[in-house]
């Protein structure tokens, strides 16, 4: 990364010196980081929207029970909380970026030798293992923003978002036409995202050679450890990003089958799910940039759930009406998540807070998100229409709004989740 200028006044002239130009060599450095940031974003989602449209076929290959499949569906926020606990005591001991690269190796490792398993046991076993490296890389690469780019969050945010939702979309998008050209396997078809972790592995070695963290000096990780439940902004941001990975995880799983219930035929419904999450792409871009601008993020909270409470509703009144509509109105109310990310970095102080507060919001927030998916699809079942989920998700943005709009306001939690007798003496 490029050296900070020094703008200290001199002690004896009062004058600023000049400032310092980076080398070359930090240059280059400062791309490839961003490059390798960008390419570790596109490996969190490929190895939970890569299986979603081969499922049936890993069902009846392995013999796996309904049970398990049910189960299978609910490993990735699991995972995601409670590996994602662990990410700072990790960074802690060896750095962020360390674990970061650490996390892309085990993506590989898993996406790679599960398409080998022989039953559902190692199957699982496996996607546990991608999926804890996808854990602790979502908690800590807002963290690694944090430290080696401070002075632009907004935008290396936005660019991390963009990244992950162009994963997201690729991986919904071409796993099935590329299973087929490679002979019909799904193990070919799951194994071949393993190329994009290798990737990023590549990537992510050299820049953990020219960073040399060690340990306790893990960019400001080492950080004493906070009481962040006293923090109300750091439970409002837990809610908030619950809330909305509900949603989001509710409309991976479920919109396709809502508009072929309203006689979209299955082609065109996996189109429309492909939109609502390419409409993500360029939003999150653009968002968290224009969020950290401002000294709070509440206008883009209520923009957001006003978003999703018009898509629901027309997916709820006329879902064959206006379907493309409804799409981008939804893809749009998921764009909640790049600005949950925004603000988990600008809520703290120092990259210690930062990973911290993104442990706790992402912990918390999966652990919260995981009833949702089962419970819509309980509601279907039991009443046979989408009238009741989808008025149910309606209605899981008012606190998602009332959460994010307390999340939103202009505040560090290190003023918060402090101890009451610091807080005397302060």
């Amino acid at each position: 990364m490029p050296p900070a200028a020094d703008t200290t006044a001199s002690p004896r002239t009062g004058a600023r010196p000049q400032t310092e130009r980076p080398s070359a060599p930090a240059k280059y450095l400062g791309v490839l980081f961003a490059v390798a940031i960008a390419a570790a974003a596109v490996n969190l989602r490929p190895v939970v929207t890569s299986l979603g449209p081969l499922l049936d076929q890993v069902r009846a290959d392995l013999g796996m029970n309904p049970t398990l499949a049910g189960l299978l569906t609910a490993v990735p926020s699991l995972c995601f909380a409670l590996f994602g606990f662990a990410a700072p005591a990790a960074a802690r001991r060896i750095g962020p970026v360390a674990v970061v690269t650490a996390g892309m190796g085990a993506i590989t490792a898993g996406v790679l030798a599960r398409s080998f398993a022989g039953g559902t046991a190692v199957f699982l076993l496996l996607t546990a293992l991608a999926l804890a490296g996808v854990a602790v890389s979502n908690v800590l690469l807002p963290v690694v923003i944090k430290r080696y780019f401070p002075e632009k969050v907004g935008p290396m945010i936005g660019l991390y978002s963009m990244a992950l939702s162009a994963g997201t979309a690729l991986a919904a998008a071409v796993t099935v036409p590329l299973t087929s050209a490679l002979g019909g396997d799904w193990r070919y078809g799951l194994g071949v995202w393993a190329g994009l972790g290798a990737l990023a592995l590549l990537l992510w070695l050299p820049v953990l050679i020219a960073r040399r963290e060690r340990g306790e000096q893990a960019g400001g990780a080492a950080a004493a450890k906070l009481p962040i439940t006293r923090s109300r902004t750091a439970w409002a941001m837990a809610c908030f990003f619950g809330l909305q990975a509900t949603g989001a995880y509710v409309v991976m799983g479920w919109l396709p089958k809502i508009f072929q219930d309203s006689g979209v035929d299955k082609g065109t419904s996996g189109v429309l799910l492909a939109v609502t999450m390419v409409i993500g792409v360029p939003v999150s871009f653009v968002l968290p940039n224009l969020a950290a601008r401002r000294g709070d993020q509440r206008l883009f909270v209520v923009v957001l759930a006003a978003c999703g409470i018009a898509g629901y509703a027309g997916l709820a009144l006329a879902p064959a009406g206006a379907p493309w509509v409804w799409s981008v109105l939804v893809g749009l109310s998921n764009c909640a998540f790049p600005l949950v990310l925004t603000m988990i970095g600008l809520r703290a102080r120092t990259s210690g807070g930062v990973a911290q507060l993104s442990a706790f919001a992402q912990g918390v927030g999966y652990l919260i998100s995981i009833p949702g998916p089962i419970l819509v699809g309980r509601i279907y079942q039991a009443t046979g229409q989408w009238y009741g989920p989808l008025g149910f998700l309606a209605l899981l943005l008012v606190p998602q709004m009332l959460f994010g709009l307390r999340a939103a306001r202009a505040r560090h939690i290190e003023d918060e989740a402090v101890h009451p007798a610091e807080r005397v003496k302060a």
